[in-house]
């Protein structure tokens, strides 16, 4: 894989709530209900196309897999008051190992990863290098 000038990112959710597998399943959803200004600010500098991990959260903590970001960011419909923003993502690829969270933490390269530093982001950039570590971990090729 090489770098294509594209940003990379990490989106969470709990899998109780939406899974990977949900996504999979209904193949797009609207990213929405992301109430915090940084990861907000993440979503509006989504470009189309650009792949996110996809994290499980709260239960699992380990990225699964792979999606698109098929629509750039609009107003969030779910938000009843202020300036919040969605996206559209569709499954890309699911992970051919699950990364936990635990082996994140202890990787050399993934020391400053988003979700290390600051865990309770549910939007973050990853480096090319960090997304291309994440994927030889959980044994996926794109």
């Amino acid at each position: 894989m090489e770098n294509n000038g594209k940003s990379y990112w990490l989106v969470k959710s709990e899998p109780d709530t939406f899974s990977f597998d949900d996504l999979v399943r209904d193949k797009l959803t609207r990213w929405d209900g992301v109430r915090n200004y940084q990861a907000r600010n993440n979503l509006r500098a989504m470009q189309l196309d650009e792949l996110c991990l996809f994290y499980h959260s709260n239960i699992g903590l380990e990225v699964v897999g792979v999606a698109r970001v098929v629509r750039t960011h609009y107003p969030d419909p779910t938000a009843e008051k202020g300036d919040w923003s969605c996206v559209d993502l569709a499954p890309y690829k699911t992970f051919e190992r699950p990364v936990p969270l635990t082996e994140i933490k202890s990787h050399p390269d993934l020391q400053n990863i988003a979700l290390v530093r600051n865990g309770r982001l549910s939007v973050m950039p990853l480096t090319f290098d960090e997304f291309s570590t994440l994927l030889q971990l959980g044994e996926t090729q794109l």
